[in-house]
């Protein structure tokens, strides 16, 4: 006989689950039960926080939704500011927790762990939030999740399997089958968008997080119609030094005088939302008359009324426009695209100041030093300056919690989660010192799964970025230096071996030096 804690196990290895991240407690002991002599791996971070950026970083690394256990109230709420970054990044996640026995729910009555609405609570930040009332409906409930994750845009999902639920017999379940089949925009609609892209003279194209997985279709498009490509900071990766590719932020005065000049923007897979185009909240951006949009998300597509609404799978409609538009043409339409793309690139990256020049660089020495890399980042000066301008070289390669949510202490834990999910490609973690030590913790969760990342840590001793935004507003500074500990004693400490050098030092040595050991390292970069 199986319990419907065993039963969870067994629909999860059905679904792909490879690895699940949690703390186990005594509400989760039977979600436990059948771990053991499952084929999942079970990782152990330092907080539930961490559990669910691991889930993250692995969702983004590997493309496939990260899972995270937890136990009733504190673990569950311990794991909403990182369903909130997934949430805000259309990451896959899917937090199981347990709940209250189902008679005390709601009632106040006192019990260990006990929330007055958990599943009410979570339903605000998740996709879905479900409550496992028998066995019976968890393989429907597991297959409304992956179908979402396979057909819809993407986020967390919670399902709560109450304490009385969780030891109960399973008895006979068979999975339902998934739905796998990503919507498809009309083919009218389609018609006239690439009728749009072929009778434009400056066409541009804005690439979101949504077509990371589009990069074939979309290099196709923009060749076909010569358009320059702007990648907001989720889309960093896609057409790596392109002559049409401009990896530069929408916020940038330079790239919203390309968007200006364009008379038909297609934006894909983007929302179009200020923290990758008014970063500065000075109200500045704005759209031509002439709008094609792809998204997946009806809801999102109603936000920002365009010209064409095409709701569909980013590398579909893509392919599709070039069909239509490559089988109406004898030739391959200039616009010089390619011109407008340098000039612009050497634009926006004259408005940025010298040091936002060099933090720029140095990131480019990381890229250069580790080819084909995962960078993770946090909020820390490095990330901000690349997420204005920077090319890495491959797609879903670079992301980090500097934008959207913006939640501080995302790097480690997410690169422990990328690195399980892609061991043979090296992972770089990102962070300031302060970002650091919300979650450095997590430096024993990489000792304990052997995660091979690297953890590289901007040491300018504060929140620098928060000090200059204090004193451009004319506020005295407070609170912006809480004192770092020695991170190198900090790794020694862990039995992680460690390295200090100076913000002016060249870290290429030392970084390949680090992914040729295959295991945690920490280096930190101290700055002047």
């Amino acid at each position: 006989m199986t319990t419907v804690g065993e039963a969870l196990i067994k629909l999860l290895e059905q679904h792909g689950v490879d690895t699940v991240f949690g703390i186990p407690g005594v509400h989760t002991v039977e979600l436990y039960r059948g771990l053991a002599s499952s084929k999942i791996r079970h990782v152990t971070p330092r907080h539930e926080q961490g559990a669910a950026f691991m889930a993250d970083g692995y969702a983004r690394a590997s493309g496939r939704p990260g899972v995270a256990f937890v136990i009733t109230g504190p673990g569950l709420t311990n794991t909403i500011t990182a369903m909130g970054q997934a949430r805000a990044d259309s990451v896959p996640m899917l937090v199981v927790s347990s709940v209250n026995a189902r008679a005390s729910i709601g009632k106040g009555l006192g019990y260990l762990h006990e929330l007055p609405d958990q599943r009410g609570m979570l339903a605000k930040v998740a996709l879905f939030s479900h409550r496992i009332e028998s066995g019976h409906e968890l393989p429907q409930v597991l297959a409304r999740a992956f179908s979402l994750f396979a057909t819809s845009r993407l986020g967390p999902v919670h399902i709560e399997i109450p304490l009385d639920v969780m030891s109960e017999q399973a008895g006979e379940l068979e999975m339902p089958d998934v739905e796998t089949v990503r919507p498809m925009a009309d083919s009218a609609l389609l018609t006239q968008a690439a009728g749009l892209a072929d009778a434009a003279k400056n066409p541009l194209i804005l690439a979101g997080g949504g077509a990371r997985a589009a990069e074939a279709p979309l290099r196709r498009l923009a060749e076909l119609i010569d358009a320059p490509v702007v990648t907001t900071a989720n889309a960093r990766g896609l057409l790596h030094r392109h002559p049409l590719g401009v990896h530069a932020s929408p916020s940038l005065k330079a790239i919203r005088a390309l968007i200006g000049q364009s008379d038909l923007v297609i934006a894909v897979g983007t929302e179009l939302g200020p923290t990758d185009y008014d970063m500065y909240g000075d109200g500045g951006f704005s759209l031509p008359s002439k709008l094609v949009r792809i998204d997946i998300d009806e809801e999102q597509l109603a936000r920002h009324p365009a010209t064409v609404n095409l709701k569909a799978d980013s590398a579909a409609a893509l392919e599709a426009l070039g069909e239509l538009i490559a089988a109406g043409r004898k030739g391959v339409s200039h616009h010089a695209g390619t011109a407008r793309a340098q000039a612009v690139r050497q634009a926006a990256l004259a408005e940025l100041s010298p040091a936002m020049r060099g933090q720029i660089d140095f990131v480019e020495i990381i890229r250069d030093a580790l080819p084909g890399a995962i960078i993770v980042g946090d909020s820390t000066q490095p990330i901000y300056a690349a997420n204005l301008y920077y090319d890495h070289d491959r797609p879903a390669g670079w992301f980090n919690a500097a934008t959207g949510f913006g939640a501080l202490g995302y790097g480690p834990p997410a690169a422990i989660g990328a690195a399980l999910a892609m061991p043979d490609v090296p992972v770089v973690c990102l962070s300031g010192d302060g970002g650091f030590q919300f979650t450095m913790s997590e430096l024993g969760a990489a000792l304990d799964a052997q995660a091979p990342v690297i953890f590289l840590v901007w040491n300018n001793r504060g929140y620098r970025e928060i000090e200059m935004s204090m004193r451009e507003a004319g506020v005295e500074p407070v609170g912006v230096s809480p004192a770092p500990p020695d991170f190198i004693r900090l790794a020694e400490a862990y039995g992680i071996a460690a390295k200090r050098i100076a913000a002016s030092a060249d870290p290429t040595e030392a970084l390949q030096a680090a992914w040729a050991m295959r295991k945690p390292f920490l280096l930190e970069i101290v700055v002047d």
